[in-house]
C-alpha cells in the first residue's frame, strides 16, 4: 500500500505546479477564463483543447425522457494504460489508479480517448457565478458561504493561496446540478467473485441553492431516498435537510423503519457514518464524492495538474449496457469506461488533531470545468492508501449539467468495491419532476411509510 511518505516522495514534484502569477479579475470570466473560472485555452501540446462552450445543443436524436445518446459515437480509443505501461504516464495518474494497477495487474486498465471539454451550464448560472466572484465570502473558519447563489461561489479560488482549497471544496458542494431531480438508482457491492445483490433506491432531491428563491434559511438541499429492493431492506427511508454551515446548524435527518413503522430523528447521518446499504464500503460524506461539513480537515491547495480522469462516460449511461455487463469481479468493466486528459485542481484534506474520521487524509482531483470531484484517494490512520473513488460523468445536455452517471469506491485492502448510479435498465434520471417543499417534510416521510 502507498503511504503518506511514499506519496510525498513519489508525486510531490509532479504536483508542485505553481498557481497563476497574477490574480484574475472577475471581468476575465467568459474571456480568458471560462464562465466557471477554468482556463479557456488548451494546453501547449494540444492534447487538451480550448473550451468553446461545452455541449450547447441537444443532439437531434435525443427526446425528453430518453437516455442520453453518446454525442461522440465515432471516437476511438487512442491508447490504453495498463499495469505494463502505467509508469510512462505516472505523472498524470492519481495515486489511487497506480494502486489499482498494482492490485489488479491482469484486469484493470484505462482506455484513453480524445479530450472533449463538454461541461456546460445555462447562461443564468454563468451570470450568477460572475456575480458571486465579487460578492461571495467564506463564513467563519471557512465552515460556510455567504452572499452567494445559484452559481459556484468562488470561480477564482485558485488565486487565493490562503483559502483557495476550502473555497474549491465549497465550489464542489454548491456546483450546478440542475434545480431538482428524481429517479431510481441501483447500487451494488460485489463479492470478490463478482456476485452481487442489486439494491434499488428511489431518490428525490431539490437543490434549493440553485433555484431563484435560494436556500431555505441555512438549508441548501432537500434529499429523500427510499430503498425499493431487496425485500429485506425495502421500505427503509431517509430524509435529509442539508445545511450550508453545518457547524453552526448541523444537517437535519430523519429515518423511517418499516418494521417499527416510525419516523425517527437520525443525528448520525454525517461524516464517517456508514452510507445506506453500502456494506460499510462508503461513508455518509462520500456520497457525491464528498458532501457535508468540511470542518474536520485542514485543507491544502496543492496545485493544478493535467491528469487522466473519467469523462464523457456515455457507454456507462447507455441502455445497451446491462448491469451484468458493468459489474464484474474486482472492478467495473474497463471496456465501458472512458478516460481523458483534463486539468484538475488537486486539494488535500488532513484530519485535524482532536477530531475523528476513518480517513486520516483525503486527496481530491477536481475538474476545472465543472468543479466536480472526479477522483478521490482516501488514506487510513496508518498512512496507507485505503480506498480510491472515481466518478464517471456525462453532460446531461438537456439541462445542461455535467454530473455523475456511475460512482465507484474501491477498497484496496479487502478487494471489494461499491458501485452507485446504475439505472441503465430503468428510466433515466428526471431533472424536472415538479417537487415541492412539502415533498420533503417529516410528515411526507410518515405518510409514504404508511402507504
Amino acid at each position: 500500500m502507498l503511504s503518506f511518505k511514499g506519496l510525498a516522495l513519489g508525486t510531490a514534484l509532479a504536483l508542485a505546479i505553481a498557481a497563476p502569477a497574477l490574480a484574475a479579475s472577475p471581468d476575465e470570466l467568459g474571456k480568458t477564463l471560462t464562465p466557471m473560472g477554468a482556463e479557456k485555452a488548451g494546453n501547449a501540446d494540444g492534447t487538451i483543447p480550448e473550451w468553446t462552450g461545452g455541449i450547447t445543443e441537444v443532439p437531434s436524436n435525443f427526446k425528453p425522457g430518453m437516455r442520453h445518446p453518446d454525442p461522440f459515437p465515432d471516437d476511438q480509443v487512442q491508447f490504453t494504460i495498463t499495469a505494463q505501461n502505467y509508469e510512462q504516464y505516472a505523472d498524470k495518474l492519481p495515486d489511487g489508479y497506480v494502486a489499482m494497477f498494482k492490485r489488479y495487474p491482469d484486469s484493470f486498465r484505462m482506455p484513453v480517448y480524445q479530450t472533449r471539454r463538454t461541461a456546460s451550464a445555462p447562461q443564468f448560472v454563468y451570470d450568477e457565478t460572475k456575480a458571486n466572484a465579487s460578492r461571495a465570502v467564506l463564513g467563519e473558519n471557512g465552515y460556510g458561504v455567504q452572499d452567494a447563489k445559484i452559481g459556484v461561489p468562488f470561480p477564482l479560488a485558485g488565486d487565493d493561496p490562503e483559502n483557495g482549497a476550502v473555497k474549491m471544496i465549497w465550489n464542489h458542494l454548491l456546483r450546478w446540478r440542475g434545480m431538482e431531480g428524481r429517479g431510481t438508482i441501483g447500487q451494488a457491492v460485489p463479492q470478490p467473485d463478482g456476485s452481487y445483490t442489486l439494491i434499488q433506491i428511489n431518490q428525490a432531491v431539490k437543490f434549493l441553492y440553485a433555484t431563484p428563491e435560494g436556500p431555505d434559511g441555512n438549508t441548501s438541499i432537500y434529499f429523500l431516498e427510499e430503498v425499493l429492493s431487496p425485500a429485506r431492506l425495502a421500505g427503509e427511508m431517509l430524509l435529509v435537510h442539508e445545511t450550508i454551515n453545518q457547524v453552526r446548524e448541523p444537517r437535519t435527518a430523519w429515518t423511517y423503519n418499516p418494521g417499527q413503522r416510525r419516523v425517527r430523528r437520525a443525528p448520525n447521518v454525517a461524516y464517517d457514518n456508514p452510507g445506506t446499504a453500502s456494506d460499510g464500503l462508503r461513508t455518509s460524506d462520500q456520497l457525491d464524492m464528498f458532501n457535508g461539513a468540511p470542518d474536520r480537515y485542514d485543507w491544502t491547495l496543492i496545485g493544478k495538474k493535467e491528469m487522466y480522469i473519467p469523462y464523457n462516460s456515455y457507454k456507462l449511461n447507455s441502455s445497451d449496457a446491462k448491469y451484468s455487463d458493468i459489474i464484474q469481479p474486482k472492478h467495473i468493466n474497463p471496456d465501458l469506461t472512458r478516460f481523458e486528459l483534463h486539468r484538475v485542481w488537486v486539494v488535500e484534506g488532513t484530519l485535524k488533531p482532536g477530531t475523528s474520521h476513518i480517513y486520516a487524509k483525503r486527496r481530491f482531483y477536481i475538474d476545472e470545468d465543472s468543479w466536480q470531484i472526479m477522483v478521490a484517494d482516501h488514506y487510513d490512520n496508518r498512512g496507507q492508501l485505503w480506498r480510491v473513488a472515481d466518478l464517471h460523468g456525462v453532460n446531461y445536455y438537456d439541462v445542461p449539467t455535467f454530473w455523475q452517471t456511475l460512482v465507484t469506491s474501491y477498497d484496496l485492502q479487502s478487494g471489494r468495491y461499491w458501485a452507485f448510479g446504475l439505472d441503465n435498465e430503468d428510466a433515466s434520471w428526471n431533472f424536472n419532476p415538479g417537487l415541492t417543499k412539502t415533498d420533503f417534510s417529516p410528515d411526507a416521510l410518515r405518510r409514504a411509510g404508511i402507504r
